[in-house]
């Protein structure tokens, strides 16, 4: 059985082998011969007296024993390499990272300030931020390419903790073109004889608000659907209809008079914005710092 820190390396090229599928490219990226990489696979196979890749013309293949082994190599080296990351980041933050996964507007309207705050105060710490849908988050948590990840609640999954940080309003916002319908109370029945504005499917918010209507009887599809709050603002801004929206992230424009939030004799629930981590995680210093500061605010 091997043992002991040449093995390590051994394993470390067994790890890339695999990823590449090739023994010149592991090589490659390793900076060692590619004989070296053939020698150490070659060694790892017969102290485990297991073939570990078929190899062919164009490359090699992990075998069935390969396999087994790969995903415990693979989580060894990711362990590893949190372990490494966190030694830096508690040396006063030197050379740490802050991974974040968020939407546009969590992070433009509620986040940046945070952001900003935090790099003047920890300049040294790399900043990786993913724009991403709350379906890709919880995603991108669980295979640890980002360790916050701020979402609209309510947000589901067993795998990952769930921890509240700010309530929020929704409301429908109509252009100029349709101020006078801001100028009392309707029904949202009355409403939607405009054309609604949505987010694209899959988003948390156009499955909160296709609850709510449902829960009023109504089943509405959007007359437009569009990708970004920044697409869904400007066409409510140019008279497409009505848009269903997070105030919060239209305060500018309500304030300058280029949106009016429609009342409405029916009530919206307030949702919230929370944070989402990993159960089994310890945070990283540069992102317990960073959701101090948020929760704090």
């Amino acid at each position: 059985m091997p043992n002991g820190l040449n093995n390590l390396e051994s394993y470390r090229i067994f790890l890339y082998t695999a990823r590449t599928g090739n023994f010149t490219k592991a090589a490659q990226i390793l900076h060692i011969t590619q004989p070296s990489v053939s020698y150490a696979i070659k060694q790892l196979e017969d102290s485990l007296g297991a073939k570990l890749f078929d190899r062919g013309s164009k490359g090699v293949k992990l075998t069935i024993a390969g396999k087994a082994l790969f995903d415990y190599i693979e989580q060894s080296f990711q362990l590893i390499e949190r372990g490494e990351r966190k030694l830096l980041e508690l040396a006063n933050l030197h050379g740490g990272e802050l991974r974040i996964g968020a939407s546009g507007p969590i992070i433009k309207h509620i986040l940046l300030p945070h952001i900003e705050h935090f790099h003047a105060e920890h300049p040294q710490v790399r900043i990786r931020l993913q724009q991403s849908k709350t379906n890709e988050i919880s995603k991108q948590l669980k295979e640890e390419n980002i360790d916050l990840g701020f979402v609209h609640l309510p947000f589901d999954d067993q795998e990952l903790a769930i921890k509240p940080l700010m309530a929020i309003q929704d409301c429908f916002l109509v252009g100029q073109a349709f101020k006078e319908l801001a100028s009392e109370p309707v029904s949202v029945r009355q409403l939607l004889e405009l054309p609604l504005l949505l987010p694209t499917s899959g988003s948390s918010t156009r499955l909160f608000v296709e609850q709510w209507l449902a829960g009023h009887g109504i089943y509405k599809e959007p007359d437009i659907e569009l990708t970004s709050t920044e697409m869904i603002i400007e066409f409510a801004q140019r008279g497409y209809g009505t848009a269903f929206i997070t105030r919060r992230f239209a305060q500018q424009e309500l304030d300058d008079g280029t949106l009016f939030e429609v009342r409405l004799t029916e009530s919206l629930p307030t949702r919230a914005i929370g944070v989402v981590t990993r159960k089994d995680a310890t945070l990283p210093a540069s992102s317990s710092i960073f959701l101090k500061e948020v929760t704090n605010q």
